[in-house]
């Protein structure tokens, strides 16, 4: 690859994941939570706060994880975007045995699984959740979650969230409070 194309190409690429937080170099790897208990994961969990994503424009954001005979994960999102409930059905799996809080999620059969890492949780209140994609190794974009079993967390749980992002150099200074109001 020429220099010049070498500068140029995330240029060109930036239009297509404007939504998205892109970042120069490979993406993090952070530490993820020890001994995670997937079973203790499954359930509803409710957005509280992203990284801006293009595939999550609506309201009331939230996901239901649920195990299937298989052993591989049924993951339903849904949002309200424009007045209309909008749901897809994605499945998860577990990508490395010995590290089970590293998930992969594919919401096609045709795409790839994404890397879903559960950093951190308590399984009865909070999770934080990463994903990042590296593109051609000359940057990242990278999407981050705050989950709650509840519509809202506390403020002080929230800020615990955004500095254990930013402890595993995640940069969440464009993190947006998830729109979580009027969803009943």
């Amino acid at each position: 690859m020429t220099p010049l194309f070498s500068l140029l190409l995330p240029l060109l690429l930036l239009p297509l994941v404007s939504a998205q937080v892109p970042h120069w170099g490979p993406c993090p790897e952070p530490a993820v939570q020890p001994a995670f208990s997937m079973k203790k994961f499954m359930g509803r969990w409710f957005e509280i706060a992203k990284l801006p994503a293009q595939f999550e424009k609506g309201k009331c954001i939230e996901t239901n994880f649920s195990m299937k005979a298989d052993q591989t994960i049924r993951v339903v999102s849904s949002e309200i975007l424009k007045g209309e409930l909008r749901t897809i059905e994605g499945t998860g799996v577990t990508e490395d045995l010995k590290n089970p809080a590293k998930l992969g999620i594919s919401y096609s059969y045709v795409l790839p699984y994404s890397p879903y890492w559960i950093l951190s949780t308590d399984y009865e209140n909070s999770a934080l959740i990463y994903s990042c994609t590296d593109v051609l190794r000359l940057f990242h974009m990278d999407f981050a979650w705050i989950l709650g079993r509840t519509r809202t967390l506390p403020a002080a749980t929230v800020n615990k969230a955004r500095e254990i992002f930013t402890s595993s150099n995640i940069d969440v200074s464009r993190m947006v409070a998830s729109r979580q109001q009027g969803c009943d």
